[in-house]
Order: C-alpha cells, then sequence, then structure tokens
C-alpha cells in the first residue's frame, strides 16, 4: 500500500500535480518544504523529486508513525517483514481470546472476528519490539501496515466520528504492507503544536493546510490515535471515544487569529495555503471558521499574494452540499 491509499478528510492526493505546477512555476527556490499540517503526507511524498530537505509536522500520534514508516531513513528487512504477513495471514481468528480491540470496537467499528486479529496484532508488533526482536524502521512500518489494512475495511464512512449502524459487517480485514518512500532527501519529523514549531524553522516554501471547520481531526481518527497510543484508554459513548486530547484552536472561533500568528512567524520565501469553500456549508460543523477574505488578508501583510481556484468533487459523507464546491490555493512571495 503506498502513502496515498487511505481515506482521510482534506487528502490532497489528487489535487497534488495542479498544486505542485503552481508551485514549481511561481516559487523560484523550492529545495527547502516545510509541510505545517502534514496530514496524509502526500504532499512531501509528492514533492520529494524537486526539493532536498522536508520538514513534516502533525499533531496527530498517528500521523507521526506513518511518516516514520514512509520518510523514515533507516534500514529494515523486507524479508522479515514479509514472514510477519504470511505468520498474522495464517492466524484463525475465530479461535484468538478477547483483546481490548474486540471488546470495544468489534460489532461497531470491525467485525468481531477481525477487531480480534487486530487487537492481536498489535500486540504482537508491541511486544516485539520491546522483546528487541524488531528495530524501530521495523515496528513502525509494521504498525503502518496494521492502521492501513484495517482503514480499509472499518465500518465507517471514511472517518472514526461514528460507524455505521444498522448494517452488516462482513469480514474482511486483510493484514498487507505499506511501501515505504526510498529517497535521498533529509526527511525530518515533527508532533508539534505547528504555531510553536514555526518559530523554530527556516525554510524556502511553507505548505499551509489546516482544518478549517469545528470538526477535530483527534476526534474523527480516535481509533487510529488509540490503536497507536495503545495505553488502553477507557471509551465512552455510542462511538467508543477516549477523553478528549489534541484538540486544535483551528476548528475555534479563535481560529482567524491562530492562523495570523502562524503566518506572521513562518520564517520562509513563500507562504502555499490551500482553502475550500465550505464556509457557507449548510452544516454548521462543516463550515469554515476562517473566511476567504480573511485568510487573504492576513497572507497579504507578509507579502504579494496570487489566488488560483479549480473545481473540485470533494469527499462527502454527511449533509453538507458539494455542488459548486472550489479549492483554493494562496501562494504568497513574502516581503515583495
Amino acid at each position: 500500500m503506498k502513502i496515498q491509499n487511505r481515506r482521510y478528510t482534506g487528502n490532497k492526493y489528487k489535487l497534488m500535480p495542479w498544486i505542485k505546477e503552481i508551485i514549481l512555476r511561481h516559487c523560484s527556490v523550492h529545495n527547502v518544504l516545510f509541510d505545517v499540517f502534514g496530514g496524509t503526507g502526500v504532499v512531501t511524498a509528492e514533492l520529494l523529486d524537486v526539493t532536498t530537505k522536508n520538514i513534516i509536522n502533525d499533531f496527530l500520534f498517528s500521523n507521526e508513525v506513518f511518516y516514520k514508516a514512509f520518510f523514515g531513513a533507516t534500514k529494515y528487512d523486507k524479508k522479515k517483514l514479509n514472514q510477519y504477513v504470511i505468520k498474522y495471514s495464517n492466524i484463525d481468528r475465530k479461535t484468538l481470546l478477547d483483546n481490548y480491540v474486540s471488546e470495544n470496537y468489534g460489532g461497531k467499528y470491525f467485525k468481531y472476528e477481525d477487531a480480534k486479529l487486530i487487537g492481536y496484532i498489535r500486540e504482537s508488533i508491541e511486544d516485539d519490539y520491546k522483546n528487541h526482536n524488531l528495530t524501530e524502521k521495523e515496528y513502525y512500518i509494521l504498525l503502518a501496515s496494521l492502521l492501513y489494512s484495517f482503514d480499509k475495511c472499518a465500518n465507517t464512512v471514511g472517518h472514526y466520528e461514528a460507524f455505521i449502524k444498522d448494517n452488516k459487517i462482513r469480514m474482511a480485514f486483510v493484514f498487507e504492507l505499506i511501501e515505504p518512500i526510498q529517497t535521498k532527501n533529509e526527511v525530518q519529523i515533527y508532533r508539534q503544536d505547528s504555531n510553536e514549531l514555526a518559530r523554530h524553522v527556516t525554510a524556502d516554501i511553507a505548505f499551509v493546510d489546516p482544518p478549517y471547520n469545528s470538526r477535530q481531526y483527534s476526534r474523527f481518527y480516535h481509533v487510529m490515535e488509540t490503536i497507536v497510543k495503545w495505553d488502553k484508554p477507557k471509551l465512552h459513548g455510542t462511538a467508543m471515544k477516549p477523553a478528549e486530547e489534541n484538540m486544535s484552536n483551528y476548528c475555534r472561533n479563535s481560529a482567524p487569529d491562530v492562523f495570523a500568528d502562524l503566518i506572521n512567524n513562518l520564517d520562509v520565501k513563500y507562504i502555499v495555503v490551500t482553502y475550500n469553500n465550505t464556509y457557507d456549508s449548510k452544516s454548521s460543523s462543516s463550515r469554515n471558521k476562517i473566511t476567504l477574505e480573511q485568510i487573504k488578508q492576513i497572507l497579504e501583510t507578509r507579502g504579494k499574494t496570487i489566488v488560483f481556484e479549480k473545481e473540485y468533487h470533494r469527499f462527502n459523507a454527511g449533509k453538507t452540499a458539494a455542488s459548486q464546491h472550489k479549492e483554493l490555493v494562496f501562494l504568497t512571495k513574502v516581503g515583495v
């Protein structure tokens, strides 16, 4: 499985040819890229061939795992990892004992037997790493592979805000390996508050794609977060969520001020900001906390700003109307 092969709200993979063309045409220097809100990591991945150093950041624990699995520079034993695929494929999930995943997510996000196998594999990966049978890179590859594999069969509409009720869940989990990305670039990986990290990073280009509405990504992907951290917290409610953590100010009414603080503290030559026009959405949770006009005004305090538009049929799982949807790219040449 490749880095783009997961379901993720705001995934920019299909837009990357257009975004890459804008960057190459309008940014005279693009050696060092700061991917401020890394998300799936596809922006960094798609620009590796035109950069020499990449800095990628996201505050989700699961996304940090994905970055270390796909971009980590240390070596790993592919034959050893393939043996894990064979081992996990030969397990009869019906004979497995109950575990944290099956007890909490079985019959909800996953078929009960699938949930038992997912929990067994997660425990197995952790044990082998603690017993020094896996290198750090191998650990992250196996963990990322588990998450990508169960994401393909999860009983959801594409995120984990809730599971599909009254749905006959099929047994469909198959453990497959991700395909790590080979690059000569230096890739620095962070899991920090973006506004704080911006004060310590120097780059040629900052790529900025923050959350714009009230939907918190830490809640959207709480199942992945819980299985990655593996601290087995007590879960609550119908959706089986842990206590709140990693709540973003970009999803609150303070978003314009937080965005302005970020932009004002970026030490870069160019700022590239992606945005979509859901600020007039019928759904309050989908409605943007920052308007197009506010984005432009804030960026223009740093330099000359050009706006590019593209019609785009985005993923829509709820009540939000997706007609006349446009993606926008703001490109600011700092100091001009």
